[in-house]
């Protein structure tokens, strides 16, 4: 077995959309439609991205920005992919993609029970600065996260 994982990222398309389903239906109870990812291709305010093993997506990350804030709207990376570094690559991918449209803040939100997510973020410098109670599924809380991407000289 070829120990070597090689993958890039670049713009997610209308041909990744199958896979990028696929990957949002193995990794989220509630997971959006394939017409959710198909809005945040046409949405000018959208970034969508998608990690590529070969021809194969492995991941993808959606990215909104207006004016002086992004927000990651979805992250995931297929299963047997996870812990490679590919989120990871996806999430500094965003935040270079929201330097470059003016953005000085990048929020997000996350489950409550997703450890992983949350600690991968406060990597990345992201703290938590809020709840949505009950924001999933009427049952889950949302952790809101930000972080400080440019730093504002005045």
């Amino acid at each position: 077995m070829n120990s070597i994982f090689s993958y890039h990222v670049r713009p997610m398309t209308g041909g990744d959309l199958d896979a990028v389903v696929a990957i949002e239906a193995e990794t989220y109870a509630s997971p959006w439609q394939y017409e959710h990812f198909q809005h945040e291709l046409t949405a000018h305010h959208s970034w969508p991205f998608v990690a590529v093993e070969g021809n194969i997506v492995i991941g993808y990350i959606c990215l909104m920005s207006l004016f002086e804030e992004a927000q990651i709207l979805n992250i995931a990376v297929l299963k047997d992919r996870r812990g490679r570094g590919v989120a990871k690559t996806l999430l500094e991918r965003a935040i270079a993609s929201a330097l470059e449209a003016g953005a000085e803040v990048m929020a997000l939100e996350v489950r409550a029970s997703n450890s992983s997510a949350i600690e991968l973020y406060e990597r990345f410098g992201f703290k938590q600065v809020g709840i949505r109670t009950r924001y999933y599924d009427a049952a889950e809380d949302a952790i809101l996260m930000e972080k400080i991407i440019m730093e504002i000289h005045k």
